[in-house]
């Protein structure tokens, strides 16, 4: 019976679900991209760009086998967003000076002019987190969150996502 009245309110038991971490991060994840779609960046830039610009800013000269790990992107995937990026010229992709073989990635004057914009598109998606959630517990938070992340990058399955032998 309860249930019946919870349904009608528009509520649903996540069921079976009910401890499982997988489905509300994909949940807040979709949310949070819907919120943030097609809004305050130069326009057509692939999905990532973000994230792909803001861990390029904070980390000049990374190669994009670190970066596709830190963005949760497939190696592959990172070639492509990086190529338009680079012919947008938003990031620039040079020889490493110490391994000729890997790519250094940096972002460019216009690069970070995107990021603020695509920045300040997104922060106001989050602004419902922040306003339900005090200093201490985003904080937490965002400390929970990477620490489930760093526990499953070591996994075999997250291995194999990434292209990468376990």
């Amino acid at each position: 019976m309860d249930q019946m009245i919870a349904l009608r309110r528009g509520e649903m038991s996540w069921g079976l679900l009910a401890r499982s971490i997988g489905p509300r991060v994909r949940l807040l994840r979709n949310v949070l991209a819907s919120r943030t779609e097609g809004g305050g960046g130069p326009d057509d830039l692939p999905t990532g760009t973000l994230t792909v610009l803001a861990l390029v800013s904070a980390n000049p000269g990374t190669s994009q086998t670190l970066l596709a790990r830190r963005a949760g992107i497939n190696k592959s995937a990172l070639v492509g967003i990086v190529d338009q990026l680079e012919r947008r010229g938003l990031v620039a992709r040079d020889r490493s000076a110490v391994d000729r073989r890997r790519n250094s990635l940096s972002i460019t004057p216009a690069g970070e002019s995107a990021l603020k914009q695509l920045h300040a598109a997104a922060w106001p998606a989050e602004a419902p987190i922040r306003e339900a959630l005090n200093p201490g517990e985003q904080a937490l938070l965002v400390s929970l969150l990477d620490r489930a992340l760093a526990s499953m990058e070591g996994s075999p399955a997250r291995q194999q996502q990434m292209g990468r032998a376990a």
